[in-house]
């Protein structure tokens, strides 16, 4: 069963917006491959993408969105700036310049404002500079790390939590608990560990190069984890990061 067939929910933003509770992530250093982008747009019903400036593949996902067929307003886009774009000015012509690189007229300018890999104190910080509060936070989550802190107090802020590696790098897909509950659902595990974040509520974007593999991580809508299983993944929790660690970041 995939997304063409069961719609995916979304998670109401404090501002009224509602993003998809599951989308595709890219990534730089080989993370963006064309026919992936247009295949889980046109056949797996993906309607939510995650990018960045940094990965470099804006264009191409411009033209990529563009072949779908897509109207814009079907898609949720989630663009990234660099540090170096930080200030009024520069943030504003950073996000003018990656809408004409993409050929689209906003995400972007500006209709939700996030942010990423902010912990804590990096939102408390956030909230007695700034006069609007992030409607996501997005931060690396799998069960292997899970910042069940951070978690309660972005719900306590009304902030969206956002996950990405869901997979941890493959890391988790090996796990032995992993594969008996995805061998009970007969179900894969990459399919148990995206099934298990969205069931926590937490927008999750896996990303793939393999159209095999993005169709595989959408059909996670079809089947309900139990209780046991639930808690069986939140038990693997060990604090690991598999891309970095932002706690000490100041």
């Amino acid at each position: 069963m995939s997304l063409t067939a069961v719609r995916c929910p979304t998670v109401p933003l404090s501002n009224g917006l509602h993003i998809p509770i599951l989308g595709l992530g890219t990534s730089h250093r080989g993370g963006y491959c064309h026919d992936a982008v247009v295949y889980a747009l046109t056949h797996c019903g993906v309607r939510h993408i995650d990018t960045a400036k940094y990965y470099g593949c804006e264009e191409k996902l411009g033209k990529a969105i563009k072949e779908s067929g897509l109207p814009r307003s079907d898609l949720w886009i989630t663009n990234k700036l660099w540090p170096g774009d930080y200030g009024y000015k520069a943030a504003k012509k950073a996000c003018l310049d990656s809408c004409s690189e993409m050929g689209v007229e906003y995400f972007g300018v500006c209709r939700a404002i996030g942010v990423s890999n902010f912990v804590i104190r990096h939102l408390e910080q956030l909230k007695e500079d700034c006069s609007v509060v992030p409607h996501v936070n997005q931060v690396e989550y799998h069960p292997f790390q899970q910042p069940s802190q951070l978690i309660d107090y972005c719900h306590q802020e009304g902030i969206v939590f956002e996950g990405f590696s869901p997979l941890a790098k493959g890391q988790v897909i090996s796990n032995p608990i992993v594969c008996q509950i995805a061998e009970k659902h007969q179900r894969t595990p990459a399919q148990i560990c995206i099934r298990w974040s969205i069931q926590n509520g937490v927008v999750t974007i896996p990303k793939s190069t393999k159209k095999t593999r993005v169709q595989e991580n959408c059909e996670v809508f079809g089947f309900q984890l139990e209780d046991d299983d639930m808690t069986a993944l939140a038990s693997l929790h060990d604090g690991r990061y598999v891309s970095w660690d932002p706690t000490n970041v100041e």
